[in-house]
């Protein structure tokens, strides 16, 4: 009998639930059943049905047995705090959680019904903009938005609108806009230029370029169509920031020969700078490093000047009035409070040591895993300023006491990392992909995707280390990753591999002086639009 090649397991399941026997037991009475009972598994859906997944039920349920269902369906799920692929906050601190659970119920679009909220809100866009260093005799505005696609967004759509105004005050078509922006942006760039009809000039990245926009290309790119240039800090591959002060000088003298002005927005997980005259709006994530739980952004424009008018609706609602320049209308306040509560709890050197904490641990994890010899890493922040690309086991240092971040490339705490030349050399079988799948077997969920357009031959893994990852998981983390290592090393050579590489490691030289412990879709990756969390 030949193999199935393909099962449907909802169509299996289906199948012997629909026996003449099982059907009569499920809608006849069966002995024993207690309807009024509210224990989870004396339920209906503990054996005799599935819960509903794609039409509602005619009965509901009771709710002690729903929840634990469901908790029980949510425990398949991974451990938010090992998802080291994302950069969206997973830990809050229980009084902020507090605010927030009392706050649940109520919409910032409410502003009349809700002005203590909304009062928070307006502080939150004053303290950001300070915080990006506004300039004196400027007024600038912004708004929470539910993430940076939005405010990437909007902040396209206002480069836009002045850029079709200018055109049109200088009786000039305004039929092909185009915006630049590297292959390495997130996809909520490309998207603005696909939803709002902007040609996207997307500029290859290369490790020449730092795998960032390169000033050289957009130099090449630009022209009176081009409504601004997207920079990113930093990117969402490799963590690095991208030249914004090369790019606005370039823009300048651009500016000097033609008269054309192109402004720059920055989206910013980590923060912007309106030092440079040519940044005109900025967005960042507060869910990412402001440190809320998934559901908040912000925007802000260095001057009013620079929202057009156009943008902006008057409201009269609920029998108040405002403005709103939001893609969204309702939408959570909470996360609003909760950044409010960051803010005065934490305040600047509060964020500043937990910034740190994240760059020291992930300076600690580049240089473990480059010590290896069997890695080396593609992101640059636990190198010496001015240093960039590996040079060498023999170059990896470990750091002082005293250093900080400022010792080092400026970027996110972001370390990319793949196989070095030697393992790929002599292990040419050995599929990196693969410690991706053994780390989840550990819990641990990082990913293995290739590097942009250009450089896609090349897979990295990734890991975004959080506020939430102490130094005592990082050096779990290292052991584990060495550990998965070691056995596909040891797998390799037991079917027949030859390899010289240094099988010293870090995590072996440090047990040996702690007593020995041992440790026992459709379409291929490079095509397509890459996903990064928004």
């Amino acid at each position: 009998m030949a193999l199935a090649r393909h099962i449907d397991p909802e169509k299996l399941i289906q199948t012997l639930r629909d026996h003449p026997e099982h059907a009569r037991r499920r809608h006849g009475h069966t002995p024993g059943y207690l309807s009024h009972v509210s224990v989870p598994y004396a339920t209906r859906y503990a054996n005799r049905e599935e819960i509903p997944k794609f039409k509602i039920s005619q009965d509901g349920a009771p709710a002690d047995a729903v929840y634990q269902l469901l908790t029980d369906e949510l425990d398949l799920d991974g451990r938010p705090n090992l998802n080291l692929a994302s950069f969206v906050g997973t830990y809050m601190e229980d009084k902020a959680k507090l605010l927030m659970m009392e706050n649940l119920n109520k919409n910032l679009s409410d502003v009349d019904e809700y002005p203590a909220m909304i009062n928070m809100h307006a502080r939150c866009v004053s303290i950001i903009s300070h915080l990006w260093s506004v300039q004196d005799g400027e007024t600038a505005v912004g708004t929470a938005t539910t993430g940076s696609s939005e405010g990437i967004h909007l902040g396209g759509l206002a480069m836009k609108r002045r850029w079709q105004e200018k055109r049109q005050a200088e009786g000039k078509d305004t039929l092909k806009p185009n915006i630049i922006m590297g292959a390495n942006a997130q996809v909520a760039l490309e998207k603005f230029a696909r939803y709002f009809d902007v040609e996207a000039r997307i500029l290859p990245v290369t490790e020449k370029s730092g795998f960032r926009l390169d000033p050289k290309l957009v130099k090449e790119n630009i022209d009176e169509n081009t409504i601004g240039i997207f920079t990113i800090l930093g990117s969402t591959y490799t963590g690095h920031y991208e030249p914004v002060q090369e790019i606005s000088d370039i823009l300048d003298e651009y500016e000097r020969e033609t008269g054309i002005d192109i402004p720059i927005h920055v989206d910013a997980a980590s923060g912007g700078d309106f030092r440079l005259p040519r940044v005109k709006s900025i967005n960042a994530s507060g869910h990412k490093f402001g440190l809320v739980y998934a559901g908040v952004g912000w925007i802000i424009w260095r001057d009013e000047k620079y929202l057009p008018r156009h943008l902006i609706f008057e409201l009269h609602y609920l029998g108040g009035t405002e403005e709103s320049y939001t893609l969204n209308f309702s939408r959570p306040g909470a996360q609003v409070i909760a950044q409010y509560y960051n803010f005065i709890h934490l305040g600047f050197n509060g964020y500043k040591a937990i910034m740190e904490n994240c760059l020291a641990n992930a300076r600690l994890l580049s240089k473990s895993l480059e010590a290896t010899g069997w890695y080396i890493c593609v992101s640059d922040i636990h190198r010496k300023k001015g240093v960039y690309g590996f040079k060498g086991i023999e170059q990896v240092a470990f750091g002082r006491e005293d250093e900080n971040s400022a010792d080092y490339n400026a970027g996110l705490p972001v370390v990319a990392f793949r196989f070095s030349d030697d393992f790929k050399k002599q292990l040419p079988h050995v599929k990196q992909v693969t410690v991706s799948h053994l780390l989840r077997a550990r819990q641990y969920i990082i990913p293995n995707y290739p590097l942009p357009p250009n450089e896609q031959d090349t897979e990295i893994l990734r890991v975004v280390v959080r506020e939430s990852m102490s130094v005592d998981l990082v050096e779990k983390l290292i052991g584990d990753i060495i550990s998965v290592s070691q056995g596909l090393i040891d797998s390799a050579i037991s079917e027949g591999g030859f390899l010289e590489l240094d099988r010293s490691s870090f995590e072996k030289e440090h047990a040996s002086k702690a007593g020995n412990h041992k440790h026992h879709g459709n379409h291929p990756m490079n095509e397509g639009v890459y996903r990064s969390v928004c």
